[in-house]
């Protein structure tokens, strides 16, 4: 599986490029499909970014990934 870097992620926050990918626990997931993350913001949370940290606030488990493709690893 290809690799990213934390700026390489950064750029897929749809507004840069087309495509709008988040970062969980290592792996970079492909949301642009997604309604809820037009324009690469969803609620207070923004695209391009590791949001693992930021999950343990949100309204719903990390299941919610399950529907998503995984497109690489976030290089640490």
């Amino acid at each position: 599986m290809q690799e990213y870097t934390r700026a390489q992620l950064a750029l897929r926050n749809g507004q840069d490029r087309d495509e709008i990918w988040v970062a969980y626990k290592g792996e970079i997931y492909d949301v642009t499909k997604s309604r809820l993350w037009r324009r690469g913001q969803h609620y207070e949370h923004w695209a391009g970014q590791d949001l693992t940290h930021e999950l343990q606030d949100a309204p719903h488990t990390a299941y919610v990934f399950d529907k998503f493709s995984v497109v690489g690893i976030l290089k640490k």
